[in-house]
């Protein structure tokens, strides 16, 4: 007669078998989101989180997860955030306020300019100044001007303030001189306190303009841990560990369209692009080179996509790719 193996064996058997197949390697969803992650031309990381959780670490260069990197103009993104908490702290009246009483003595009052008195600091937020763009071909001979803010406003008017969206950093970097003046601190004081520590992440110091202005709305880093959290944060309606950090009222504002980004048609509210990937909406920010963050809500996702930031920028088809890519785990993991 045969003897059966005893049952507690027989568990034990099938416990090795089961810390055997995790050692196998990924799930093969997430073989595939890596798979599509590889084939991107000068991408560095993806980290994924669904409903929370990671989902997906991928590290092929660059810092890594858990080290800043430069998030180039997803720093707008940013940004936004932060002039919303300073509406909701009483710092400023609303996105309605003009710029000019925000700017204070930075304002060049003098220069007989009354349509510079019609932009809100909302139009600065959504690109949408009318002031011509400080950006692209402008880029160079702005950073290398004396005085960034006076420059940006110094720019010919080649529309009315609210009208199209004119893709130009300089717009930001004027959201970044008001939240200085009208707090008496400097922007990376405010993101340190308002974001860094209820979020619990590190922002270091990133570049400021000669008069001390930190960079509104570029060349912010931050590690893809650390804007996944960010991420996050608006996923969940602005609350993070039981605080309400930003207030639902303002993502809301931030994520409904102004204008309309004239390279890709999709639409632009405060610091987000507005579009559609796969059936679901979505919200993103982009910088050059590649660097991305998604957030989906209804489909419970956040992206953080890092790449190369150095010139020259692989342009518009590659952020095609990262498009593919956000398609790609959407059909993995969002069902």
């Amino acid at each position: 007669m045969k003897h059966s193996a005893p049952r507690f064996l027989s568990a034990a058997v099938c416990l090795l078998a089961l810390a055997m197949l995790g050692l196998a390697g990924p799930a093969p969803a997430t073989e595939r989101i890596i798979a599509a992650a590889d084939r991107i031309d000068r991408l560095h990381s993806l980290l994924v989180l669904h409903d929370g959780q990671s989902a997906v670490e991928h590290v092929r260069a660059g810092p890594g997860l858990d080290q800043p990197a430069n998030i180039k103009s997803v720093s707008k993104t940013v940004l936004s955030a932060l002039a919303g908490i300073a509406i909701d702290q009483g710092l400023a009246e609303g996105p309605d306020q003009p710029l000019y009483q925000l700017l204070g003595d930075r304002f060049p009052s003098a220069n007989g300019r009354a349509e510079l008195r019609e932009i809100t600091l909302g139009h600065a937020l959504a690109m949408q100044t009318g002031l011509d763009t400080t950006s692209g071909r402008n880029y160079g001979r702005w950073v290398a001007s004396p005085d960034w803010v006076a420059h940006v406003l110094e720019q010919p008017m080649v529309d009315r303030p609210g009208g199209r969206m004119i893709y130009s950093t300089g717009d930001t970097h004027l959201v970044s001189a008001a939240l200085t003046e009208s707090s008496g601190r400097s922007t990376h004081a405010l993101a340190r306190e308002w974001l860094g520590r209820p979020l619990n992440v590190r922002i270091p110091p990133w570049l400021a303009d000669p008069q001390g202005i930190y960079f509104g709305g570029n060349e912010m880093h931050l590690s893809p841990r650390a804007l996944a959290r960010f991420g996050e944060l608006y996923r969940l309606g602005g609350r993070m560990n039981g605080q309400q950090v930003l207030s639902e009222e303002w993502i809301r504002r931030s994520w409904t369209a102004n204008g309309r980004s004239p390279w890709t048609g999709d639409d632009y509210g405060f610091g987000w692009f507005i579009t559609e990937i796969g059936g679901w909406t979505a919200y993103y920010g982009r910088g050059f080179g590649g660097q991305a963050l998604f957030v989906l809500p209804e489909a419970r996702l956040t992206v953080v996509v890092t790449s190369d930031p150095n010139p020259p920028s692989p342009g518009g088809w590659q952020f095609r790719q990262i498009i593919g890519l956000v398609e790609t785990i959407l059909m993995e993991l969002a069902r």
